[in-house]
């Protein structure tokens, strides 16, 4: 920063530094000029530092916990998810209510807990991805979001005290840091049963533990589990001529099923058992019209025009089942990116 001192005669003289202008008092002049440029540098950059600390003019130098207002996340979400994910009415509804009505609850009881649910492919990681990148621009790369996956960071179950120990300690020092923290479980599934207890305290309906709330935190699970029962409700519904979109979450009770899981990380979970899990959101297997839609989305994507031929041969590669009705596909929108490779 320069300093400059502007000498205009008469009674007094002014200073300016940086952007601020002062008055200096007859008496003022009398001080040694070095002494007192530089005590007027120090207060300005006092000040200067006093202005960037303030949260709203910080944030636009560097990322700050929750940037964008509830309403403005909701809404960011709300588009994202109408434009990018297709054939799941249940999700988009309750997720887009959920986080909404959460973001904007300025004194929320509990941290908000979802459990995703449904085959590989259906889009539970997109959303999860969707949701970081509507509350922060670095998604799932941002500091305030945390990923774990099962089999990646909890792998042998000889430790899991270990594991549970460091989990604790992780939780409590990021949401300390930002208590709008996410955190993501991938691969609930595959994750030893009983590992998942160990966060059981931060859900539940504490106002503080140790000095820190939790309440404002998100927390969500994917799972495999429940994809059958999910399957199979859909797929009678195909079969008795119902509408895919009539399906209610009312019609699967996914919780129980969960719950009952043997392969579940939710295995006589505490979580479950106490009721700390807000929802269990289903997600339902894609149609082949499900599938053209992503191919579409991935040729934009890319910069080319969705070109039609291109769209019916990378949907009509995929596999589908039942074997008789060819109705869903068994890895939905996963594999299109490499296929659509192919092509292009």
């Amino acid at each position: 920063m320069k300093l400059l001192a502007l000498p205009l005669g008469g009674r007094g003289s002014l200073l300016l530094v940086g952007c601020v202008l002062w008055q200096l008092s007859p008496a003022a002049q009398a001080v040694e000029p070095i002494s007192l440029g530089l005590a007027l540098a120090g207060a300005a950059a006092s000040a200067l530092t006093g202005i960037i600390s303030y949260p709203k003019l910080y944030c636009y130098f560097a990322e700050c916990c929750l940037q964008r207002p509830g309403a403005r996340s909701g809404a960011a979400l709300q588009e994202n998810l109408d434009q990018k994910l297709f054939g799941q009415h249940l999700a988009k509804k309750v997720i887009v209510k959920s986080l909404a009505g959460f973001l904007n609850n300025s004194n929320p009881k509990k941290p908000l807990a979802l459990s995703l649910h449904g085959w590989t492919g259906t889009g539970k990681n997109f959303v999860s991805k969707i949701i970081a990148e509507s509350l922060y621009e670095g998604g799932l790369n941002s500091r305030y979001v945390h990923q774990f996956v099962s089999t990646l960071h909890f792998p042998h179950r000889q430790n899991i005290t270990q594991y549970k120990d460091q989990l604790q300690m992780w939780i409590r020092g990021n949401v300390s840091d930002c208590a709008r923290s996410i955190f993501i479980f991938d691969e609930m599934d595959k994750m030893h049963a009983g590992l998942i207890d160990s966060i059981k305290p931060f859900l539940d309906y504490y106002e503080e533990l140790d000095g820190v709330s939790y309440r404002k935190a998100i927390f969500i699970f994917l799972s495999n589990a429940g994809a059958e029962k999910i399957t199979e409700v859909a797929l009678n519904f195909w079969r008795s001529g119902k509408r895919r979109e009539d399906l209610s979450l009312r019609d699967l009770e996914l919780s129980l099923s969960v719950f009952n899981n043997k392969n579940s990380g939710f295995w006589h979970s505490s979580l479950i058992d106490k009721h700390l899990i807000d929802y269990f959101i289903p997600f339902l297997p894609l149609e082949y019209k499900h599938v053209k839609m992503c191919v579409r989305v991935e040729l934009e994507a890319r910069g080319y025009e969705a070109d039609e031929d291109i769209v019916m041969q990378v949907a009509d590669e995929m596999t589908y089942f039942p074997k008789e009705e060819r109705i869903y596909s068994d890895k939905g929108c996963k594999t299109v990116c490499t296929k659509l490779d192919f092509y292009l």
